[in-house]
């Protein structure tokens, strides 16, 4: 292959995957332990990965049993053996509970395996039981292998020519229970089901008057608890890493019961299967049944969730987490050399990172030690810095001090939504609400957008006027298009008559040109001098300054689901391709990543011009295709990517140039994607980032304590996003030469450098710049003053 090299500004050469090849070796993939949604995405990644670098990948089945049992447990995998499977939840080759590697003679047999095929190199997708046994395995390797030469089952030339092994991981644990990784594979998946279940308990509970006591896993992780406690507003919720203080029986009941005297008719308690009291005694869902029913006569249903939070569909969320660890895995495995010790490919914020397996391994026990030792505090902090914040944000919000208690800051701050609903934006409105009253000022809620900012729709909003807004789609505020330009005398006039004291803003890319536009006018209207900030929320993901915007991971899910749809009507009628169109205006991140996560052949985007050639090229890899046994196709076309080839140009031209090969339907998803109940992510993406911008505004309005402060520095004035890891505020001023206006997208796109990844994992050949891969990273690389974007 040709190598591509070009300098960089950092003066060092960029590298491409071009310059890494697979030829002569082999690699085994195997599933371990419990199973996870979204292993099987992980295992394509890295069976199509790894036979595009040009080496051999085998199927592992059932885990390091089949591996020591060997004969036909160990495979040779190709192409067509991982179609389909992306949509697939559990793992397609197996997982077991292994003892018999544990031992020595078990792992022999393992290494004589291996070695007979040839294959050196491992990645395996488990928790940290299953990496931390193919560490040892990796450590024994060359000792092993003298044995197997010593008996006479294998000669000194492949001691020679195999002498090490090098052991990839990644972690696929619905329990996100694995330190220095911030999600897990699976994870995501699990919190799909817990959040449907508990929406569909809220609509029963409710008519009832019920209290519902739901236990979801995690032996010794509260993460699925916390989050999913965060994500549909539970009223209590107990964790393993945080015991509840002495006497919680009779807090949870005060809690309990203030909420139904505010008019709640439901409470929901969330408990992790590994619930523990500061003693360590178990604390069961059956005891906090008993409890409310003799304490407070509530009449109090259990759910015990199970082995259904393990099932069903992978999310698109842990497909392309999935899909880009896997990609990583293989470029691990090609760089390696007998000096890297193993490692764990991982996600820290948006990038992926390798991290020293056994690091990661010990940083894990060591929360558990921390818990046996009733050392609960540094459990907390050694499960990083996304547990803690969740934990800390739930508190804020569940739980509302006595007024007087509340020391009055004498401000008011205004909660507005602006341009499309987007899915979870009335999760930010709430978690605003109740931060600001928490901080001690009075939040006032404005209806419509700008509109109604103009014409006086502005009522104050209280902590209970927000209960159970997190699982509600759309906009409750009401939200429109309509920029301020227009009415910048009324809207100043509303402030003073309001006296309001500074602006959170919701939406998309309409509310970052609205931002703009008072940024402009606060030299004439004084008004305007207070500070303001926006949080994105649109499905379009085009809001310069963040990589995520709330609202575009349920629009994905929905492209998600409705492709895997359609896939199975392609296959049922064989020799057919779908072209759908997915919404975005001019940014392709939906088209893109949808296309990642439902296993397109190709997705059209505006970021990335194509010609008729393009257009022939992929005709031909379609016709090429239906010579295989998958006979379907799925393309995705974003709605502005072409004035011209439009998707009805697209779906003449291929029905023309398949003819007598395949036959052509088209789709347009349209609105259903800006609709529908908000995914776990985005509900708890919304909560935490939209509670980060009350704390800056709360913040800002201590430098100011006399009424007369004028805000007029460009920092007052700023849009809240997540870029790369970090949390980052940034003047609406300084992203203006960001942004490109026409086309409304920021000039440089992040998930760009993920095309390439669609594209290899469809067939193409396609140039792969890996210069981000690379370096392994200390485990607990949290700089002090930056704040870590974890999800």
């Amino acid at each position: 292959m040709d190598v591509k090299v070009s300098s960089t500004p950092r003066g060092s050469y960029r590298k491409f995957l071009e310059q890494l090849s697979g030829a002569g070796k082999a690699i085994g993939v195997l599933t371990s332990g419990g199973d996870a949604q979204g292993m099987n995405a992980a295992v394509r990644a890295v069976v199509r990965m790894g036979i595009y670098v040009g080496a051999k990948v085998y199927f592992i089945y059932e885990g390091y049993q089949g591996m020591v049992d060997g004969g036909s447990n160990i495979v040779e995998a190709n192409w067509e053996s991982v179609s389909s499977i992306l949509q697939v939840g559990g793992t397609i080759i197996g997982s077991a509970r292994c003892k018999a590697f544990r031992t020595r003679e078990g792992r022999l047999k393992a290494a004589s395996n291996l070695v007979h095929r040839g294959i050196t190199n491992l990645c395996v997708i488990g928790g940290d039981g299953s990496l931390t046994g193919a560490n040892i395995f990796r450590k024994e390797w060359s000792g092993l292998l003298e044995e197997l030469a010593r008996d006479g089952k294998i000669d000194h030339e492949a001691v020679q020519k195999y002498a090490y092994l090098n052991v990839v991981g990644m972690v696929g644990s619905i329990d996100n229970d694995f330190c220095g990784t911030d999600m897990t594979i699976g994870t995501d998946s699990a919190l799909h089901r817990i959040i449907e279940v508990v929406d569909a308990i809220m609509t029963t509970a409710q008519s009832h008057q019920r209290t519902f006591v739901l236990e979801v896993m995690g032996r010794h992780c509260g993460y699925l608890a916390l989050v999913s406690a965060l994500a549909c507003g539970a009223d209590w919720v107990f964790l393993p890493e945080s015991p509840p203080e002495e006497g919680w029986e009779e807090s949870m009941c005060v809690k309990l019961s203030e909420n139904r005297a505010r008019k709640k008719r439901l409470n929901i308690i969330i408990v992790a299967e590994g619930a523990i009291d500061t003693q360590n005694r178990p604390i069961t869902s059956e005891k906090i049944k008993e409890l409310v029913v003799t304490q407070l006569g509530y009449d109090t249903r259990v759910t015990i969730l199970g082995h259904v939070q393990r099932g069903g569909t992978p999310s698109a969320f842990d497909r392309i987490l999935a899909s880009r660890m896997g990609v990583e895995a293989v470029i691990a495995l090609l760089e390696a050399t007998p000096e890297t010790p193993a490692c764990v490919v991982s996600l820290s914020g948006n990038q992926a990172v390798r991290l020293p397996l056994m690091e990661c391994v010990q940083m894990t026990q060591d929360v558990q030690k921390a818990m046996d030792e009733r050392r609960f505090k540094d459990a907390v902090q050694l499960r990083g810095r996304s547990f803690e914040t969740n934990l800390n944000t739930y508190k804020r919000l569940a739980i509302k001090l006595p007024d007087d208690q509340i020391p009055k800051t004498n401000c008011n701050v205004a909660v507005i939504n602006v341009g499309a609903p987007a899915a979870g934006m009335n999760a930010a409105v709430r978690s605003a609400v109740r931060v600001g009253i928490a901080d001690g000022h009075k939040m006032f809620a404005v209806y419509d957008g700008f509109d109604g900012f103009a014409k006086g729709q502005i009522k104050e909003i209280g902590w209970g006027d927000v209960g159970g807004w997190t699982g509600q789609g759309g906009s409750i505020l009401g939200t429109k298009r309509i920029l301020p330009g227009k009415y910048l005398d009324k809207i100043a006039t509303q402030i003073r008559t309001h006296n309001i004291n500074a602006i959170l803003i919701i939406g998309g890319f309409e509310a970052y040109l609205g931002l703009l536009e008072l940024s402009a006018a606060r030299e004439k209207y004084e008004e305007l001098c207070i500070p303001m900030v926006m949080v994105p929320a649109t499905v379009s993901n085009n809001v310069p300054g963040s990589d995520f915007s709330i609202g575009a991971d349920t629009a994905l899910n929905t492209i998600t689901d409705t492709c895997d749809r359609i896939k199975q009507s392609a296959s049922g009628t064989k020799r057919r391709v779908f072209i759908i169109e997915t919404m975005g205006g001019y940014c392709g991140y939906l088209a893109n990543m949808g296309g990642l996560a439902a296993g397109a052949d190709a997705a059209y985007i505006f970021e990335e011009p194509f010609d008729i050639r393009d257009l022939q090229s992929n005709v031909e890899h379609l016709t090429e295709k239906m010579k295989t046994t998958i006979q379907r196709g799925l393309v995705l076309r974003n709605e502005s990517c072409s004035e011209n080839y439009t998707t009805d140009f697209i779906y003449q031209l291929y029905s023309e140039e398949g003819k007598g090969v395949f036959d052509c339907r088209k789709n347009v998803l349209g609105h259903m994607q800006q609709g529908g109940a908000p995914s776990p992510f985005d509900r708890n993406f919304g909560t935490k980032i939209s509670a980060r911008a009350m704390q800056w505004i709360t913040m800002k309005l201590k430098e100011a304590p006399g009424k007369g402060k004028k805000f007029v520095s460009d920092d007052s004035i700023c849009v809240l996003g997540i870029s790369k890891r970090n949390v980052v505020f940034q003047p609406v001023t300084e992203l203006k030469k960001e942004t490109d206006f026409e086309h409304r997208i920021p000039k440089e796109q992040w998930w760009l450098k993920l095309r390439p990844v669609m594209k290899i994992l469809a067939k193409y050949r396609t140039s792969y710049d890996v210069s981000d891969s690379g370096q392994l990273e200390p485990v607990q690389q949290h700089n002090g003053h930056e704040e870590h974007a974890a999800i």
